[in-house]
């Protein structure tokens, strides 16, 4: 007998799984969201994701296919608030997503994504007695510690975050380092943690070959083609690769080594709206590269695979990473991968089979590796093949949905046992019915903020 289909509200307060890839508070999250969503409704779920209205023109309610619908709820002003800035608005976001979920047939779990969609979560969990899965992308103690005063967030995120963790029925880390930093950081219990990865869609990701993706693109059918792809801030470290670039040695019958930057607030790259471009561009003609650094622009989700394809290798090296979807993206096109060993990189880049791992920030040994791939082509698509097989193997959509899939059921188990009823009552896996949160509302008409506790 088949186990009942659930009923499942994917909370993601700033990042919608509609949203353009690339764009500055688009990346990861949203693609996980959009593929969680979907792949949980293939398994007969019927699934519910909430997130901020940012554009007056947004419906209520919006079809993501078939067994998910998105409701854009009103918490702050429609239109984008940079993620920093939101945190004093989730108290009407609850408000709204309570109401919402009040009004409609009883949820079985609610799965929470980032800290401040785990805020409200906690909300949701002491007053609809809902059982709270957590993944939080981002933890903030990490991000602290590599980018101490420029980090934009309030200092209230570490307390939040631990508050969350400790109160949630489950915390989901993306990948070993994930599972240590949750350890380490926040002192979280082993058995109240689940590993579950992230996933690649192989119907969007897949094989082709260079040549016609090259033809396609307009891209130089001999050059040594290095890819970037994603997210256009200086913590993904585009400016190793340009001085990687600026180090690879010419002659001895190499091929001329271009980089392609794909990425950005607009389909075409504007340094108005990606400041970040104008830095990169005038380092790489500082560095005498300007004519080999090619910025294409924002792209739909749709058009990535052909970047890929047409790619020798594809390269992302940020500081720190929290798991990093584009690897998995590049190894489904069965392209070899050059990554920081930070973060999940470190996971899904087998070193020397799949690619390579290097330090961030070191240029002079991403150089070395580039080149290694450059003189030895037949090496690095064999790479390239170890990639498919791996996340074929390991990480497609389908997978992380059975195994989410499988929390969810170990939860609800849990919850309905003797011992977890007394472990609620001791506070150990909810909230006491209490405050939570710690500042105040930005303007009078959030009152919703004074039943959280905030202070002024």
């Amino acid at each position: 007998m088949s186990a009942p289909s659930l009923r499942i509200a994917l909370i993601s307060e700033h990042a919608s799984p509609l949203a353009l890839a690339g764009s500055v508070d688009s990346g990861g999250q949203n693609v996980y969201v959009a593929k969680v969503a979907t792949a949980l409704a293939r398994r007969g779920h019927q699934v519910l994701v909430l997130t901020r209205r940012d554009s007056p023109d947004l419906p209520a309610r919006q079809t993501l296919g078939p067994g998910v619908q998105v409701c854009h709820l009103d918490a702050g002003p429609p239109r984008f608030v940079p993620k920093e800035q939101l945190l004093p608005w989730m108290p009407a976001f609850e408000a709204q997503a309570r109401e919402l979920l009040s009004a409609r047939a009883p949820c079985d779990v609610v799965h929470a994504n980032f800290f401040m969609s785990g805020l409200v979560g906690l909300q949701l969990q002491r007053r609809l007695d809902l059982p709270l899965v957590v993944t939080f992308h981002a933890l903030g103690a990490v991000r602290r510690l590599h980018q101490a005063a420029n980090d934009g967030f309030p200092p209230e995120r570490l307390a939040i975050e631990r508050r969350v963790a400790h109160a949630a029925d489950r915390v989901i880390a993306e990948c070993p380092q994930d599972r240590l930093d949750l350890l380490q950081h926040y002192e979280l219990p082993a058995r109240r943690i689940a590993e579950v990865p992230c996933g690649v869609d192989l119907h969007e990701f897949r094989p082709g070959e260079a040549l016609a993706a090259r033809a396609q693109l307009g891209l130089d059918p001999q050059a040594f083609i290095v890819l970037q792809l994603g997210r256009m801030v200086p913590r993904k470290g585009v400016d190793n690769v340009i001085q990687a670039l600026a180090r690879l040695p010419a002659g001895g019958g190499r091929r001329q080594a271009r980089l392609l930057v794909v990425g950005g607030e607009s389909e075409k790259p504007d340094e108005r709206l990606t400041p970040e471009i104008g830095r990169l561009r005038e380092l790489a003609r500082q560095l005498g590269v300007e004519a080999r650094v090619q910025f294409v622009g924002r792209r739909g989700r749709a058009e990535l695979a052909r970047y890929y394809q047409a790619a020798d290798v594809f390269v992302s090296t940020p500081w720190y990473e929290p798991f990093g979807i584009t690897p998995l993206e590049s190894m489904a096109c069965a392209r070899p991968v050059v990554g920081s060993a930070v973060g999940g990189i470190q996971h899904t880049v087998v070193d020397g089979v799949t690619g390579y791992l290097v330090p961030p920030k070191d240029p002079v040994t991403l150089a070395e590796h580039l080149d290694w791939l450059r003189t030895h082509p037949q090496q690095a698509a064999a790479m390239g093949r170890a990639g498919l097989l791996r996340v074929r193997r390991m990480f497609t959509w389908d997978q992380v949905a059975a195994r989410l899939e499988a929390v969810y059921r170990r939860v609800l188990v849990e919850r309905r046992q003797p011992e977890a009823g007394v472990a609620r009552g001791l506070g150990l896996l909810r909230p006491p019915r209490g405050p939570v949160g710690v500042f105040a509302p930005p303007v009078p008409d959030q009152r919703p903020a004074a039943a959280w506790g905030y202070k002024a």
